[in-house]
């Protein structure tokens, strides 16, 4: 699985949404059968995002495919589907334990899990949930989640912190891909980029996003910044140099740096190739 700092919902329903996709800065799309669609076009879509996935096009880009929730009339429809279509994951929404991914992986064989987190119940289940074989990325479904905590976020989205620092924790300890949710904001606007700076400085590896617009701003978020690189090239040198085989912590542009920190190092200059 490659480096996703943009992950883009597009309503499978929509033809030339998906065929714009595959041109798109995003690094992956996520073909929508949930929240995009309606009722009645449900089925429709679900044909439409298999051809998309038979067709393929989408160069690099991760195809995953979102269904509908497993106690709907149409989600185990959606999962059986999808067992052999190709698509790189499937999103699961509102998993609140671990026995929703358990259901869901009886129908999809060893296609990888994404698990959306947009529950209050999933939130107490998290650590569970995030131990769960075969489940690959955890997403914050923040709106859904405020929904249900009959909050109201805010731009600072202040009452959502602990649950989106609790999802990076869970995803760090089982090493999943963590993704930020989706802001309602659809430009690139200063209240965009202050969101995903915040999601980046939470440990987010990307954003989910639900227009085109907002792609560039995440990919620029949750790419290492010009000194971040500059800082990990350093410190490897710096490790590098024979005087510092043997060293646990060295001094580096005036500062101290540990082994820690070296890992760290590799890290970020992975990331930035």
């Amino acid at each position: 699985m490659h480096t996703i700092r943009s992950a883009l919902f597009m309503p499978a329903s929509n033809a030339r949404a998906i065929e714009k996709a595959r041109g798109l800065a995003c690094d992956a799309v996520i073909l929508d059968l949930e929240d995009a669609v309606a009722p009645e076009a449900k089925a429709s879509a679900r044909a439409q995002a298999l051809q998309a996935a038979a067709d393929g096009g989408f160069g690099g880009r991760t195809l995953a495919l979102r269904v509908n929730a497993l106690d709907s009339e149409w989600g185990i429809a959606d999962c059986e589907a999808a067992r052999d279509a190709g698509f790189d994951a499937i999103v699961l929404p509102k998993v609140s334990n671990p026995d929703d991914l358990s259901a869901a992986r009886a129908l999809l064989g060893d296609v990888p899990l994404w698990a959306m987190i947009e529950t209050c119940a999933a939130m107490l289940a998290l650590p569970t949930i995030a131990a769960t074989r075969g489940l690959e990325c955890l997403i914050a479904g923040t709106n859904d989640l405020a929904k249900d905590m009959r909050c109201t976020p805010g731009a600072d989205r202040l009452p959502l912190l602990p649950h989106l620092t609790a999802i990076v924790t869970a995803a760090r300890a089982h090493g999943l891909i963590a993704l930020d949710g989706v802001s309602n904001v659809l430009a690139e606007t200063p209240e965009l980029a202050a969101e995903c700076a915040q999601g980046a400085a939470f440990g987010f590896d990307g954003k989910t996003l639900i227009h085109p617009a907002q792609i560039a701003l995440a990919n620029r978020a949750f790419a290492p910044s010009a000194e971040r690189v500059a800082w990990a090239k350093a410190v490897i040198a710096a490790f590098a140099q024979p005087e510092n085989a043997d060293k646990g912590a060295i001094r580096v542009n005036g500062a101290m740096v540990e082994r820690l920190h070296l890992s760290e190092a590799e890290r970020i200059v992975t990331l930035a190739r």
